[in-house]
């Protein structure tokens, strides 16, 4: 059975998909998780991203905690980043509270997904790797990520003796609506460029990007190795289908404006295993809809702002950001619904809705891009 006498089945071994399998068999049930590929965590490289921490006033690896989620993963607490506006001007910005943890994604040690799969397995989870299933007819909880390509990210990962530092360029000139960052923890470096659009001309934003920071940063960095990857980030209000409950990037669950989705993913994951564990799956879109749909919302405003004010409209929003005495503090209250941007949610929802986005049918033939290789 997909859902019944304590069995549950879990499409999917991504973050969202092992949370929701701990909390099933902590709560004494039996979660079955089917993950097509070979081992958890194969689409990455040990690529770094971020952990957000500023949607609420708590930590979120204490949130993590309460979950029953142990953040036994390598998570490297980061106060402080350096953004770039379009013209190459820096912003330092600082917290005195991490303003993100930074963590590993990929099959290897130390990973946020080697660690959850770890956790698994020592909680009596049943993974069935290598084993794609389409269907569950009989219910469950699909974490098999993205379904359609609202950005892409191609960077490459690599080795460098250079000092740990976070940095960020918004310009349409190096990820179109989107942003290019550089990350470096630990002898370990990730560059990338997130773009929102004209995604066939990946190669050439990523090379911009990597001239840029090289240009700003001038790091020295060995064994590069390219990745790429995409997302979808529009959520609507429902979330179950029946006995099908959605979590993570299946249901959109993502940061609209700047793509930060992990701990949706993690907490979906338990929310939805919750409901289940309860025998009663149809309460699932109002606890979700109640911990992070607001956020969700702004996102999607945010985003909607975003992209119609374009470079200059990044300026500005770098340089208010830059008048507070705490990043942390105003990304908080930023991400806090007002009375002006609810009235801008339809708007922004429309277009969400009508907006096709870059889909594989519109690439030229002979695109290599992130996402013809992705759907591949």
């Amino acid at each position: 059975m997909g859902m019944g006498d304590g069995q549950v089945q879990i499409v999917g071994a991504g973050p969202a998909g092992l949370a929701a399998a701990l909390t099933v068999a902590k709560a004494g049930g039996r979660a079955i998780v089917f993950e097509k590929r070979a081992d958890v965590g194969q689409r990455f490289h040990g690529d770094f991203q971020g952990l957000e921490n500023w949607t609420t006033r708590g930590d979120v690896l204490d949130e993590l905690r309460q979950a029953g989620i142990d953040p036994t993963f390598e998570a490297t607490p980061f106060r402080a980043c350096t953004v770039f506006d379009p013209s190459g001007a820096p912003f330092i910005y600082e917290s005195k509270d991490p303003l993100w943890y930074l963590v590993r994604r990929g099959a290897e040690e130390g990973t946020v997904d080697y660690s959850l799969k770890a956790q698994a397995i020592a909680a009596g989870v049943e993974l069935r790797l290598g084993e794609k299933v389409d269907h569950l007819g009989d219910g469950g909880i699909v974490a098999h990520g993205p379904h359609r390509p609202d950005a892409i990210a191609v960077g490459y990962v690599f080795r460098t003796d250079a000092p740990d530092g976070a940095y960020a360029a918004i310009s349409d000139d190096l990820a179109p609506g989107g942003y290019s960052y550089l990350l470096v923890c630990g002898g370990r470096g990730t560059i990338a460029s997130c773009m929102f659009s004209d995604f066939h001309n990946e190669a050439a934003y990523l090379e911009r990007t990597v001239a840029f920071f090289q240009e700003k940063v001038r790091i020295e960095y060995t064994g590069k190795r390219r990745f790429g990857g995409f997302g979808n980030v529009y959520a609507e209000r429902h979330a179950r289908k029946g006995n099908l409950l959605y979590v993570g990037e299946a249901a959109g669950f993502q940061d609209a404006l700047f793509g930060f989705g992990m701990r949706y993913a993690l907490l979906s994951g338990h929310i939805a295993a919750r409901a289940v564990m309860e025998g009663r799956p149809e309460r699932y879109d109002a606890l979700w809809n109640g911990r992070f749909r607001g956020l969700l919302r702004l996102g999607m405003v945010n985003r909607y702002l975003y992209e119609r004010l374009g470079n200059s409209g990044y300026t500005r929003l770098l340089r208010r950001i830059d008048r507070s005495t705490d990043a942390r503090e105003f990304l908080r209250r930023w991400y806090s619904e007002g009375v002006f941007r609810r009235w801008l949610f339809p708007l922004a929802q429309q277009k969400f809705r009508s907006d096709g986005r870059a889909l594989i049918k519109d690439c030229p033939d002979g695109c290599d891009c992130t996402w013809c290789r992705c759907m591949s």
